[in-house]
């Protein structure tokens, strides 16, 4: 199993390009089952996730390439309408597959979802919107079995759910109805999955809004879809929270400054300079910093995805703040490991109480998740000293080649493979 040592204390220079989204290539790869043709998807970053929805994709009888980041996809002769427990156990993303092979077959078999092992993450909203949609569901032996031709209705989400809003609207490509959905997901994420399917001659009403009317179309496509995903905003925001931690001036390329909006106020008030130019940010970091207590938020309040590497952030800083997840109550499990690097860091139920310290010291910690692996990385780069990271496969399912990118800009982090 990989690991990384990491030596600290470290400062980052120089420049990083920020790869295309995971979280909005995956569902947008999902999407290609719902009409057979040819995609092209541009800007895809090469991850543990995309590699295992390409083997997804494979199963249900897609034809898939591989180039660097373009991804080619021929679902002419998709024929599978299954996602097995091997692989949808690995990755909650699997999931997604559900609402379009539904659209194309009216019927999909697929295992419950597994993925990260933090927070109540429920797919109630999933299928109760596919029951109002006319949808016939039964569980069976850790599959969940959805049949039956959609009908247009009114969808009402009790809140904002970027995986059943993206299902739902995937379900409804082939549906030559109105369909309505009140409490939408408003994320970039959705609104590049919306912008995709609109090319596929799928018509939309209120993209980016809590209320989003889908009008899908059963005819044939004829042509190659071209379609660049958009770069990924959590990557570049933990870009830009690891250079506020560790000093320095960075600039990423590749960005999208209008999704960071939430992230930029926040960090300049921890006193950091951030510039803004086209698809550019940089970001310069000083002393004294200040603490800032901020609670996670459906978009576009502060990400989740973004509350460990905050966290991380908050504790070299003088001062005593706390850092609240609103969106997954128990995403906490990097809170043990960064008080075993120095860290003094108090759990109040979904609420961390922050008391900064002068420094952390380089000690053995492990991965848990995705966004806390990055947390990890950052506070092991603050840490006098060499720090051990195992469990570092969860890192390569959400960032694509991050420790030559830090490499890049000054850390001294190197991959040891056991």
């Amino acid at each position: 199993m990989d690991s990384f040592l990491i030596n600290g204390p470290t400062t980052l220079s120089g420049e990083v390009d920020i790869s295309g989204s995971k979280n909005a290539a995956l569902p947008i790869m999902t999407a290609c089952l719902a009409k057979p043709a040819v995609y092209r998807l541009k800007n895809v970053p090469s991850l543990r996730d995309t590699t295992t929805m390409i083997r997804l994709l494979k199963i249900i009888g897609a034809k898939v390439s591989h180039n660097n980041s373009i991804l080619t996809i021929d679902t002419n002769n998709c024929d599978n309408p299954n996602a097995p427990y091997e692989l949808v156990k690995t990755m909650r993303a699997s999931f997604y597959v559900l609402g379009p092979l539904l659209s194309r077959f009216e019927y999909a078999k697929v295992s419950l979802p597994g993925g990260c092992a933090w927070g109540p993450r429920p797919i109630d909203y999933h299928l109760k919107a596919f029951e109002q949609l006319g949808a016939k569901i039964t569980l069976r032996s850790g599959y969940i079995v959805t049949k039956g031709q959609l009908k247009a209705n009114v969808v009402k989400f009790p809140k904002p759910s970027v995986g059943a809003t993206g299902n739902v609207i995937m379900a409804c490509v082939n549906l030559v109805e109105h369909v309505t959905i009140l409490n939408a997901a408003k994320e970039p994420e959705i609104i590049d999955l919306c912008e995709f399917l609109k090319k596929t001659g799928v018509k939309f009403k209120g993209i980016g809004t809590d209320s989003l009317t889908i009008m899908g179309s059963n005819k044939e496509i004829s042509n190659i879809i071209d379609y660049s995903i958009i770069p990924d905003r959590i990557e570049a925001g933990t870009f830009l929270i690891a250079c506020a931690a560790t000093g320095g001036r960075i600039i990423l390329n590749n960005v999208n400054p209008n999704h960071l909006g939430n992230v930029l106020e926040n960090l300049k008030k921890t006193n950091v300079m951030i510039n803004i130019k086209n698809n550019q940010l940089e970001i310069i970091s000083k002393n004294p910093k200040k603490s800032v207590s901020l609670s996670t938020k459906v978009y576009p309040g502060f990400p989740t995805d973004l509350q460990a590497q905050w966290t991380t952030y908050m504790s070299i800083i003088n001062g005593d703040c706390f850092v609240e997840d609103t969106i997954y109550i128990d995403r906490f499990t990097h809170i043990p490991e960064l008080n075993r690097l120095g860290a003094k860091i108090i759990m109040d139920e979904n609420k961390a109480r922050i008391s900064g310290v002068k420094k952390l010291f380089g000690a053995h910690v492990m991965s848990t998740d995705i966004r806390a692996s990055a947390s990890l990385i950052i506070a092991s780069m603050c840490a006098d000293g060499e720090s051990s990271l195992s469990r570092i496969y969860h890192i390569d399912r959400g960032y694509e080649n991050i420790e030559l990118k830090l490499t890049k800009i000054g850390a001294s982090i190197k991959r040891i493979s056991s």
